[in-house]
């Protein structure tokens, strides 16, 4: 067998008894250990066909070290645990806010489909239809809701591919802390960034939401 079959039987046997000991669940810094232990091997005099593979396994090792850089900058735990919780908090919120606007609208509209039990005539019969036309655009909450239930599943299963892509890389402490491209933007950078002249502030949750009575308190 030549050097590079060597060099692969040898790579192989490590991945294989990385395997064994870690099944399916091998992290991509411990691929990263096993190909910079191989090369370390590689000493004395190397032949072109051996170079060729030293370039092509330090090259796999510099792009996954790359891309756990990358994946930290996008700080995946705060995706997970803060971005993706905040938005179905919000979505939950419209949810039951259009809920309670439609149940509003159908009272009152009941409350004008009594009155008008009484009511013969032309303008009777227009707020009749005009009565009947409120009925059915308030179908819109239901199909809003599907709508927004379909947007919370596909953040559920957003979050379970950064669980599973968390699990892979393994502990990113170390490059969340190394130095980022300052030209490169980041999640945060995108996520809070406003323009000067306009705000993206909707209203805000029940649980954030200024209590009339703290108002009122400061004229007190």
């Amino acid at each position: 067998m030549n050097v590079k079959g060597n060099l692969r039987a040898d790579l192989q046997q490590r991945i294989d008894t990385l395997r064994a000991e870690r099944g399916e669940n091998v992290q991509l810094s411990e691929v990263t250990e096993v190909v910079e232990a191989l090369l370390g091997t590689m000493d004395g005099d190397i032949t072109a066909q051996e170079l060729q593979l030293y370039g092509e396994l330090n090259e796999l090792a510099t792009y996954i070290q790359r891309a756990k850089l990358e994946i930290a900058e996008l700080s995946p735990h705060e995706i997970r645990t803060d971005h993706i919780p905040s938005a179905t908090d919000e979505l939950d919120a419209i949810v039951g806010a259009t809920e309670v606007a439609t149940s509003n609208i159908l009272d009152a509209v009941e409350t004008i489909e009594t009155a008008l039990d009484g009511m013969e005539g032309e303008a009777a019969d227009r707020m009749r239809d005009q009565v009947t036309r409120i009925y059915e655009a308030c179908n819109f909450q239901d199909v809003t809701g599907q709508r927004i239930g379909k947007v919370v599943k596909t953040l559920k299963y957003i979050e379970i591919k950064i669980d599973a892509m968390i699990s892979v890389f393994g502990d990113m402490g170390e490059a969340e802390k190394a130095p980022a491209d300052p030209s490169h933007k980041t999640w945060k950078d995108v996520v809070s960034r406003v323009d000067d002249d306009q705000t993206l502030e909707g209203p805000a949750s029940n649980d954030d939401a200024i209590r009339q009575e703290d108002i009122d308190a400061l004229f007190d």
